[in-house]
């Protein structure tokens, strides 16, 4: 089991920018493709970006293509999501996932290891 822990989740507001990030102890960090997804209060767990464990390919959700950033930090053990110009309707408990030498997949039963979430919340 991969252990995953976000950071820098907050408080801002419509227009804001935060930067996210995941970080591992994992020594095989660069074989994961990792993704992040995020809940809503009374939703369901969606699909946000995910990079692939090569670090050459990204896929986001059409909700925040052109605003969020998805990158991979091998040597740093980290993942990044950089989110401009965020919305209310950006406000979630953003996860971490990773799965092993996979695709960049944007279901989230592909994923095997999660962290505990960090909260953004984007006021308008």
């Amino acid at each position: 089991q991969v252990q995953l822990a976000e950071s820098g989740g907050g408080l801002v507001q419509a227009g804001d920018s935060l930067r996210l990030s995941c970080v591992t102890s994992e020594r095989t960090f660069s074989s994961y493709t990792m993704a992040w997804f995020r809940q809503a209060p009374g939703e369901e767990r969606e699909f946000v970006a995910s990079i692939m464990w090569s670090g050459g390919i990204t896929n986001y959700a059409d909700s925040v293509k052109g605003r969020f950033t998805i990158s991979k930090d091998n040597a740093q053990k980290k993942v990044t999501l950089q989110m401009n110009s965020l919305k209310p309707e950006d406000t979630a408990v953003y996860y971490c996932a990773a799965r092993f030498l996979g695709v960049a997949s944007d279901e989230e039963s592909r994923y095997n290891n999660w962290g505990q979430g960090t909260q953004v919340t984007v006021s308008s």
